[in-house]
């Protein structure tokens, strides 16, 4: 006996109106379009889009770029809303869930810059433009004689920034740059050996209500379970250790050869008085709770390092 096929809905996406986002929306609305779905979309403008004059961790998180799609959600004008996964807050509120975990882009920073190949290249007191304090403390580590300057707005915000001159280099996700045909602009890739990257970066998550089963059932063809099992990990350990980006935290999960799940994390001291903290685990991961399990020994590590929360 063959199982009924699912029944085709009318999908509203709750997206913000940057390039970026528009074009994960417009990703994620194709794919869901190929399965029968009629699907539109409900662009927004979020609080994170607005307030561009200060930090993030210094103005609530990273919960203001995803808040106001989660009302959007609630009040029934919309019924999914497509994040980076980075910017989604480890704890969702009530009734809300990650249905899916779609399959990762280039996980890696990239190396932004009109006039220098490498980070290696740049002169003594070089201006760094990032926002993430993960990405100056890293920075820092590398290169402790460069300046780190406050970088805020949207991916072409950042790049038309650098191109006026007021930094002589900026560091941004490959995975943007890669959706949005801007390939040509990475003078350098960082490994993650160098520069640890945050737990989610590359990957998207759709958010949908709990109790919508219809929504979660229309995902699950979308769900990548690899990449889903290994930001589970990383973001595991950014929960453990209060999970904001006010945090200097990096959590990266790569598989092994021997099938393996290998999880990396690293914490800094923004204002440089404690050296990086580094912190390493791998196990086999088949379910969730592996996977919270193997970021649980990672923050551990940290703890006993002497990572604060």
């Amino acid at each position: 006996m063959t199982s009924s096929p699912a029944p085709r809905l009318s999908i509203t996406i709750a997206t913000r109106e940057s390039r970026l986002a528009l074009w994960q929306a417009e990703h994620v609305q194709a794919l869901l379009r190929e399965r029968g779905h009629a699907v539109d979309l409900l662009g927004m403008t979020t609080k994170g889009d607005q307030i561009l004059d200060r930090s993030l961790s210094k103005v609530g998180g990273k919960g203001l770029f995803v808040k106001e799609l989660e009302v959007a959600l609630e009040e029934g004008r919309a019924h999914i809303a497509v994040h980076s996964l980075k910017d989604v807050p480890m704890e969702l509120p009530e009734g809300f869930v990650l249905a899916c975990v779609m399959e990762r882009e280039d996980p890696r920073d990239a190396f932004v810059s009109p006039r220098y190949a490498t980070l290696d290249d740049l002169p003594e007191g070089a201006v760094v433009g990032t926002s993430s304090l993960r990405r100056q403390v890293l920075i820092q580590a590398l290169r402790p004689d460069l300046r780190i300057e406050p970088l805020r707005g949207n991916l072409d915000t950042r790049l038309r920034k650098l191109d006026e001159g007021q930094y002589d280099a900026i560091v941004l996700a490959a995975a943007g740059l890669k959706r949005l045909g801007l390939v040509d602009r990475i003078r350098a890739v960082f490994e993650p050996t160098e520069m640890l990257p945050a737990a989610g970066q590359g990957a998207l998550g759709i958010e949908v209500l709990g109790r919508r089963a219809d929504l979660v059932a229309a995902l699950a063809p979308l769900m990548h379970l690899p990449t889903a099992l290994a930001v589970t990990a990383e973001r595991a350990v950014s929960r453990a250790l209060g999970g904001s980006c006010s945090m200097p935290l990096a959590a990266h999960a790569q598989w092994q050869a021997d099938g393996t799940l290998r999880l990396d994390a690293a914490w800094g001291d923004p204002e440089g008085r404690n050296p990086l903290v580094r912190a390493s685990a791998a196990a086999p991961v088949a379910r969730a709770d592996d996977a919270e399990a193997l970021g649980a020994d990672v923050s551990a590590q940290l703890r006993a390092g002497g990572a604060a929360a």
